[in-house]
């Protein structure tokens, strides 16, 4: 299972007393807020797009939404989401409890959308659709191995 191989590589950083387990499932942005006890913009989701070498993971805050035209313009090519199938096989989570962790494919890339920026923590998913861990934005970014901080959405709200 997903979370176990996130279990681990989080234990291996004495952080894994922060990873929850929740009774109800957390597979969308709304119950993992009710779930965490948050709001749904402190869910930070993990989307997944096709990328020619492998795939690229976009962490966004929940309220965010995929700017296409943004997308474009970073990546060069078209925002396509990945199938289902295809988002497992890459990054052995599946849909519901996607995460930037414990994931050993060097095709994968990692990046973080600036719309997480404006919290102090968020709560990713734990590899699971009922997990999420919290973590500040400096604990998210390196334990993501993300490559960099992008703009690439839109609907989200400073504060």
């Amino acid at each position: 299972m997903a979370i176990e191989k996130v279990k681990t590589y989080f234990q291996s950083r004495n952080m894994a007393h922060r990873l929850k387990e929740f009774d109800s499932s957390s597979a969308t942005v709304e119950l993992a807020a009710k779930a965490a006890g948050c709001i749904p913009a402190r869910i930070a989701k993990t989307l997944t797009f096709e990328d020619d070498q492998g795939c690229i993971l976009i962490v966004t805050a929940g309220d965010a939404r995929i700017d296409n035209s943004k997308f474009k313009g970073f990546f060069n090519k078209k925002a396509t989401m990945l199938k289902p199938e295809d988002v497992l096989s890459l990054t052995g989570h599946a849909i519901g409890g996607v995460c930037p962790f414990a994931i050993t494919d060097d095709r994968v890339k990692t990046y973080l959308d600036v719309s997480l920026k404006r919290f102090d923590t968020v709560f990713p998913a734990g590899g699971s659709s009922n997990s999420a861990i919290e973590l500040t934005i400096d604990e998210l970014y390196e334990h993501g191995k993300a490559i960099e901080f992008i703009d690439v959405c839109k609907n989200w709200q400073e504060i």
